[in-house]
């Protein structure tokens, strides 16, 4: 059974791909980019090529190349790297899964084929089977997004009896907001030394209370070491602190949800605070506009959100 070198859990963050005005991977940023997150943000685990990676974006070629510098970048900087290996074809999700392998990455994980889609649980944990076997030796997790991939099979029925068919699987990124189903997973397999990675970034506090081990999100490449308060919080049981914590984060997203927010904003703001380029998306994704850059950067200022002193305003919320 292959077993992480350490479980993975606290904050992991869901990386950017940046890329050059022209649509080209802009490699030669990555290491500052992997210095950035342990550095500024507090955060030594990420989750590559992934829905805020563009992963189903990205050529297998680029793919693997994007992984193997995160690998090489991480090396004795960060504590886990795990590759999204995710395809519409079985063959090339194999092939990512036996690349990650190769490269040293820490682990792998998977959403459902979401063309061509399972059609219970079945039929889905055969498709994961024949990929965790391209890459036995490394921890396998599932990534449940259904409002993305339509595969509407609920986790909880997954994970019955899912390390018997697949033994090296280690765990799920739960990215929805189900928590009937969330907390059943974790209800039902308390015994289990799984890692339980919420990934709804506004609803946080709730993962934790519903016994989540972790969390992969996108915001926490430029609010990690916000996100950290209300896991240090939650982990003292100062539960008062951690919601002040999460609603003040929720004022962030919140306003930008109502903007239109996704990846194109996110990488803007990503930008934004941490000075690295993370280029426009790859179409059919469409680069953020000005207006929302300027109104993102207006708020958060306005919650201390910005590292420099230079960009803040006497203006704050009480967010501290």
């Amino acid at each position: 059974m292959a077993t992480p070198k350490k479980k993975l859990q606290g904050l992991v963050a869901a990386t950017l791909t940046p890329m050059t005005e022209n649509g080209e991977i802009n490699f030669s940023i990555i290491g500052q980019y992997v210095d950035y997150l342990v550095k500024e943000q507090g955060v030594k685990n990420v989750f590559v090529n992934g829905t805020t990676g563009e992963g189903l974006s990205l050529s297998i070629s680029e793919r693997r190349q994007v992984a193997e510098e995160w690998v090489t970048q991480g090396r004795n900087k960060l504590d886990q790297v795990v590759i999204h290996v995710g395809a519409l074809s079985l063959k090339e999700s194999q092939e990512l899964a036996q690349h990650a392998a190769e490269i040293g990455a820490d682990g792998i994980a998977i959403i459902a084929p979401f063309f061509f889609k399972p059609w219970n649980k079945d039929v889905l944990i055969n498709f994961l089977k024949e990929v965790a076997v391209a890459a036995p030796s490394l921890p396998f997790y599932y990534y449940h997004i259904p409002a993305l991939t339509g595969v509407k099979i609920r986790a909880e029925e997954l994970l019955d009896g899912i390390q018997d068919k697949i033994p090296s699987f280690q765990g799920l990124k739960f990215s929805d907001t189900d928590l009937l189903d969330f907390g059943q997973c974790v209800d039902q397999n308390h015994q289990r030394q799984f890692s339980f990675l919420f990934g709804v970034d506004e609803q946080l506090l709730s993962g934790l209370v519903m016994g989540a081990t972790g969390a992969v999100g996108s915001t926490y490449n430029y609010l990690g070491k916000k996100t950290n308060q209300i896991l240090e919080a939650f982990e003292r049981k100062d539960f008062s602190s951690a919601l002040k914590y999460q609603f003040c984060i929720q004022r962030f997203i919140n306003f930008v949800v109502k903007l239109g927010f996704g990846v194109a904003q996110t990488k803007a703001i990503m930008t934004l605070v941490s000075g690295i380029p993370m280029g426009p998306p790859r179409l059919p994704l469409q680069k953020a506009t000005r207006e929302f850059t300027d109104r993102a950067a207006a708020k958060l200022k306005s919650l201390d959100f910005l590292p420099f002193a230079e960009l803040r305003d006497g203006n704050l919320e009480a967010c501290s």
